[in-house]
Protein backbone atom coordinates (compact mmCIF):
# COMPACT_ATOMS: atom_id res chain seq x y z
CA UNK A 1 0.00 0.00 0.00
CA UNK A 2 1.05 3.36 -0.80
CA UNK A 3 2.13 6.26 2.10
CA UNK A 4 -0.17 9.00 2.16
CA UNK A 5 1.45 12.05 1.48
CA UNK A 6 0.21 14.77 3.62
CA UNK A 7 0.70 18.94 2.72
CA UNK A 8 -0.77 22.21 4.27
CA UNK A 9 1.11 22.91 7.75
CA UNK A 10 3.35 25.53 8.81
CA UNK A 11 3.64 28.26 11.07
CA UNK A 12 0.43 30.51 12.57
CA UNK A 13 -0.08 32.63 15.47
CA UNK A 14 -2.95 31.44 18.09
CA UNK A 15 -6.28 32.18 16.11
CA UNK A 16 -5.39 31.27 12.97
CA UNK A 17 -6.60 28.82 10.60
CA UNK A 18 -4.77 25.76 8.32
CA UNK A 19 -6.13 23.27 5.95
CA UNK A 20 -4.05 20.15 5.82
CA UNK A 21 -4.42 17.34 2.67
CA UNK A 22 -3.57 14.15 2.05
CA UNK A 23 -3.34 12.43 -0.57
CA UNK A 24 -2.92 8.67 -1.55
CA UNK A 25 -3.98 6.20 -3.49
CA UNK A 26 -6.71 3.88 -2.60
CA UNK A 27 -6.03 0.80 -0.19
CA UNK A 28 -6.37 -2.66 -2.06
CA UNK A 29 -9.17 -3.82 0.14
CA UNK A 30 -12.40 -2.20 1.34
CA UNK A 31 -11.52 0.96 4.52
CA UNK A 32 -14.59 2.21 6.54
CA UNK A 33 -12.35 4.85 8.23
CA UNK A 34 -9.81 7.32 7.34
CA UNK A 35 -8.18 9.28 10.57
CA UNK A 36 -6.13 12.49 10.91
CA UNK A 37 -3.28 11.72 14.00
CA UNK A 38 -0.80 14.31 15.56
CA UNK A 39 2.67 13.34 17.63
CA UNK A 40 4.98 15.42 19.16
CA UNK A 41 8.54 14.67 20.30
CA UNK A 42 8.30 11.92 23.18
CA UNK A 43 4.47 11.36 23.14
CA UNK A 44 1.90 8.79 21.49
CA UNK A 45 0.69 9.58 18.05
CA UNK A 46 -2.87 10.55 19.01
CA UNK A 47 -6.19 10.59 17.25
CA UNK A 48 -7.08 14.30 15.89
CA UNK A 49 -10.29 13.48 13.70
CA UNK A 50 -12.16 10.56 11.94
CA UNK A 51 -14.62 9.94 9.10
CA UNK A 52 -16.27 6.57 8.74
CA UNK A 53 -17.65 5.67 5.16
CA UNK A 54 -21.23 6.82 5.86
CA UNK A 55 -20.21 10.36 6.16
CA UNK A 56 -20.23 10.04 10.26
CA UNK A 57 -17.27 12.17 12.05
CA UNK A 58 -15.67 12.05 15.89
CA UNK A 59 -12.93 14.11 17.02
CA UNK A 60 -10.93 14.47 19.79
CA UNK A 61 -12.40 16.49 22.97
CA UNK A 62 -9.31 18.69 22.79
CA UNK A 63 -10.11 20.21 19.01
CA UNK A 64 -14.31 19.69 18.40
CA UNK A 65 -15.64 22.63 17.40
CA UNK A 66 -12.31 23.99 15.81
CA UNK A 67 -11.14 21.27 13.68
CA UNK A 68 -13.16 19.48 10.45
CA UNK A 69 -12.25 16.61 8.56
CA UNK A 70 -13.79 16.01 5.38
CA UNK A 71 -13.15 14.21 1.87
CA UNK A 72 -13.39 14.25 -1.46
CA UNK A 73 -13.89 10.91 -2.46
CA UNK A 74 -13.73 11.13 -6.03
CA UNK A 75 -9.96 12.29 -6.16
CA UNK A 76 -9.21 10.34 -2.95
CA UNK A 77 -7.66 13.28 -0.82
CA UNK A 78 -8.20 13.75 3.43
CA UNK A 79 -8.91 16.91 4.09
CA UNK A 80 -8.26 18.59 8.05
CA UNK A 81 -9.93 22.54 8.16
CA UNK A 82 -8.00 23.84 11.55
CA UNK A 83 -9.54 26.72 13.05
CA UNK A 84 -9.01 28.98 16.18
CA UNK A 85 -5.28 27.19 16.49
CA UNK A 86 -4.01 27.06 19.76
CA UNK A 87 -0.13 26.07 20.59
CA UNK A 88 -1.20 23.16 22.11
CA UNK A 89 -2.33 22.24 18.23
CA UNK A 90 1.27 22.56 17.60
CA UNK A 91 2.60 18.75 16.28
CA UNK A 92 3.09 16.63 13.16
CA UNK A 93 0.09 15.74 11.42
CA UNK A 94 -0.75 12.55 10.21
CA UNK A 95 -3.57 10.75 8.28
CA UNK A 96 -3.82 7.01 7.60
CA UNK A 97 -5.89 4.09 6.53
CA UNK A 98 -6.67 1.22 8.87
CA UNK A 99 -4.36 -1.42 7.90
CA UNK A 100 -5.82 -4.39 6.30
CA UNK A 101 -6.93 -6.26 9.13
CA UNK A 102 -8.95 -3.10 10.06
CA UNK A 103 -10.29 -1.99 7.16
CA UNK A 104 -13.89 -3.33 7.52
CA UNK A 105 -14.50 -2.54 11.08
CA UNK A 106 -15.95 1.38 11.36
CA UNK A 107 -14.03 4.43 12.90
CA UNK A 108 -15.95 3.70 16.49
CA UNK A 109 -14.59 0.50 16.68
CA UNK A 110 -10.66 1.24 15.51
CA UNK A 111 -10.05 4.75 16.77
CA UNK A 112 -8.35 6.82 17.92
CA UNK A 113 -5.83 3.60 17.95
CA UNK A 114 -2.90 4.30 15.94
CA UNK A 115 -1.87 0.42 16.14
CA UNK A 116 -4.97 -0.04 13.93
CA UNK A 117 -3.87 2.84 10.45
CA UNK A 118 -1.46 2.52 8.69
CA UNK A 119 1.02 2.76 6.77
CA UNK A 120 2.30 6.44 7.42
CA UNK A 121 3.43 9.16 5.63
CA UNK A 122 5.85 11.61 6.45
CA UNK A 123 3.45 14.17 7.77
CA UNK A 124 2.99 18.04 7.62
CA UNK A 125 4.46 20.25 10.88
CA UNK A 126 1.80 22.29 12.20
CA UNK A 127 3.60 25.22 14.53
CA UNK A 128 1.13 27.67 16.27
CA UNK A 129 2.68 30.73 18.42
CA UNK A 130 1.18 32.49 20.61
Amino acid sequence: QVQPVESGGGSVQAGGSLRLTCAAAKAPYTTLCMGWFRQTPGKEREGVAFLDHGGTTNYADSVKGRFTISKDNARNILYLQMDNLKPEDTAMYYCAAPIAEAGLQPCTVIAPNARRFGPWGQGTQVTVSS
